[in-house]
């Protein structure tokens, strides 16, 4: 099973079926509009420029082909800041081409040359990140053409070319993997996936913990999510140690429910739909693993898929049972449908408890819906115990267009989690769960510097540059930026 997409924007050539023709499209930025040379160098006559120049999307048939021009608005001045949720250069010049390949791909070109004008380096990356995010597609390849990039007419450097690249590829990898169906990705073959596609790595080592070393490692909360499946749980260890990394690492977890039912408190066949997108955060993970290895990064980081699958049987978790954390805690169950939170508390704990202890740890789950009652498809509640940790990951998400917002660890709310039988309950009694499952989660961090993010991880076409319903990559673009 092939969890990493190809990429498509450096196919060499397209199909015999394509037309002989040159597809060529430029992007550039209000102010070039008038300073660049394209009038000249397309025989463009002059009064194409102020059409341009109000209707913002224009396409004409040139000597060669179609001629595609859209001209894209730059973040104001005081709209780049964490604090305000809005979009950064690098974001809406990756939604500007991606909202273009539609046309693109239906002019059915050999050739397709892509022009910048007036654009910097960092939105040129996005440009060509939003490009492949939106040539992706879960059941077939485009029809494409050859694609070059050029910036004021000369060639983009094959090293931007590369990084916004291996970038899009990072993404659809999140989102290929979310849109894999169950009875495809479960946690024994998610795991063995991995390990494969890390096989020949020389500076990711992967570790599997099966449901023999979960055991013998006390992993009691995971375990309980998965005894009523088919396939027993899985805890994925990645240890990313680049020649020449130093200092103390960082532990990013991710939630991997590949199938979530409720357990015995089913869900109505509405909520249970997209279920299998409930491994969205291990996802992110391993999106972000594939570029941190390709990028060769000199950090030392530790990556975790905490991975179950939360079905029915006569072994399943019933409401009232009590089990064992890791960590010692004992956790009365309120509700099987909470589960989520049961297999990161346990992959948590392994994470900070490693010989190279973690500096820092990072997780991300769909963890609620309250979260996306509040933060909507497409902006990520994130809440963090420490400022500094907090202000670097908003950077990064609003610089990446990959946009969060910091919400409280009101920790009164913790109160809710309280049970006459163990030490606290799996299930809050108060308003407010997103924060409530934070509360949970913080239980099993120790004292370490910790953000979690409660993703959505699905799309249904809000952003032009992720065509494809499904997956939307969410995570991986705020964990770049991170580590740039």
């Amino acid at each position: 099973m092939n969890i990493v997409p190809s990429i498509m924007a450096t196919k060499k050539s397209g199909p015999k079926s394509l037309r002989s023709t040159v597809t060529r499209v430029y992007l550039l930025t209000a102010s070039a509009l008038e300073e660049s040379n394209i009038t000249h160098s397309e025989h463009i006559p002059e009064w194409i420029i102020g059409r341009i120049g109000e209707e913002k999307e224009v396409s004409i048939l040139g000597s060669e082909g179609p001629i595609i021009f859209k001209v894209i608005e730059e973040a104001k001045d005081g709209e780049q800041h964490y604090n305000l949720i809005t979009d950064s250069n690098y974001s809406i010049a990756r939604e500007a081409l991606g909202s273009l390949v539609g046309q693109i791909t239906k002019e059915r070109s050999k050739k397709v040359e892509i022009n910048f004008y007036g654009l910097d380096k960092d939105m040129i990356t996005g440009a060509i990140v939003g490009l492949e995010l939106a040539l992706y597609r879960f059941k077939e390849e485009l029809n494409l053409g050859a694609i070059s990039f050029f910036d004021d007419a000369k060639k983009v450097a094959k090293s931007t070319v590369d990084t916004a690249l291996s970038m899009a590829q990072s993404i659809n990898t999140a989102r290929h993997l979310v849109n894999l169906p169950a009875n495809m990705l479960n946690p024994v073959t998610y795991a063995d996936a991995v390990k494969k596609h890390f096989a020949k790595s020389k500076t990711m080592k992967v570790t599997i913990y099966d449901e023999k070393k979960l055991e013998k490692e006390k992993c009691g909360l995971i375990l309980s999510v998965g005894q009523a499946s088919a396939t027993p749980p899985r805890i994925v260890h990645m240890q990313y140690r680049p020649a020449g990394a130093k200092g103390k690492p960082t532990a990013i977890v991710g939630k991997g429910i590949t199938f979530d039912c409720g357990g015995l408190n089913l869900k109505g066949g509405a909520g249970m739909g997209k279920m299998k997108k409930d491994m969205g955060g291990s996802a992110t993970v391993m999106g972000f693993a594939t570029w941190l290895e390709n990028s060769g990064v000199k950090k030392k980081v530790d990556l975790y898929l905490a991975l179950a699958e939360n079905s029915i049987n006569e072994n399943a978790t019933r409401p009232g049972d009590i089990y064992t954390s890791r960590n010692g805690l004992k956790v009365e169950i309120g509700n099987t449908d909470a589960e989520g939170r049961l297999a990161l508390a346990d992959a948590m704990d392994i994470a900070i408890t490693q010989k190279e202890k973690p500096e820092v740890l990072i997780d991300f789950a769909t963890l609620t819906g309250a979260a996306k009652v509040s933060m909507g498809d497409h902006v990520t509640s994130m809440f963090a115990n420490d400022d500094e940790l907090a202000d670097k990951l908003l950077k990064a998400s609003q610089n990446n267009g990959d946009l969060s917002w910091r919400m409280p660890l009101y920790r009164p709310y913790y109160k809710g989690f309280k049970s006459h039988f163990a030490d606290m309950n799996n299930m809050s009694t108060v308003q407010g769960g997103s924060i409530g499952a934070a509360l949970f989660l913080e239980k099993f961090i120790g004292d370490t510097k910790w953000a979690h993010f409660d993703i959505f991880g699905w799309t249904s076409g809000f952003r032009p540059s992720l065509v494809q319903e499904g997956g939307s990559g969410q995570g991986v673009e705020t964990l770049i930026g991170y580590f740039k």
